[in-house]
């Protein structure tokens, strides 16, 4: 079971569909898609959760019943080798961040996804401002392994500055117990 306490990674459900495209905005990149194709992009993921379906794995982040954010690992075909993924989270609602629930759910995850023996790496990526992103991801003992400069387009225009975090699974296996 993916839980800790009052937190449970789930899969999305169908009435989680209207959330879902409620938040899709939130720290997420510019869109070209019209609503309707987003929805049904949405649609889709919901459908598919809690298994990996054309290179997604997404669950849901539930909070004493109710659904508080999203977390995902993604493989591209093509885009990064068997047995490494990378792993995306956002939260709806700012009274949700900074309580200390990305950090369980994002090692809830990790461990979930090095439960496959096949599994060798797990990434994630976030603005280099992003402290808090940043710290959680150290704290579970992903290193930092360089900055993708102007990698993420605003919707200004505009080109972020990304981190890039990776956890091995040797790393994960011989980490501290602060996890």
């Amino acid at each position: 079971r993916l839980e800790h306490g009052a937190l449970r990674l789930r899969p999305l459900r169908p009435e989680d569909v209207e959330l879902l495209v409620a938040a899709r905005d939130v720290g997420s990149s510019p869109s070209t898609a019209g609503e309707q194709q987003v929805r049904r992009r949405i649609v889709r993921r919901v459908e598919a959760s809690g298994r990996f379906h054309e290179g997604r794995l997404d669950f849901g982040i539930e909070v004493r019943g109710r659904l508080v954010g999203s977390i995902e690992a993604r493989q591209p075909r093509g885009g990064l080798p068997p047995g490494a993924y990378e792993i995306g989270i956002s939260f709806f609602e700012a009274a949700d961040r900074g309580r200390g629930l990305g950090t369980i759910a994002v090692r809830l995850f990790t461990e979930h996804l090095f439960s496959d023996p096949q599994t060798h790496r797990v990434q994630a990526s976030t603005w280099v401002e992003n402290v808090p992103m940043r710290r959680v991801l150290e704290k579970l003992g992903y290193t930092l392994e360089g900055v993708m400069r102007s990698f993420m387009p605003t919707a200004g225009g505009e080109r972020h500055d990304y981190a890039l975090y990776a956890v091995t699974r040797d790393d994960w296996e011989h980490g501290d117990d602060r996890r």
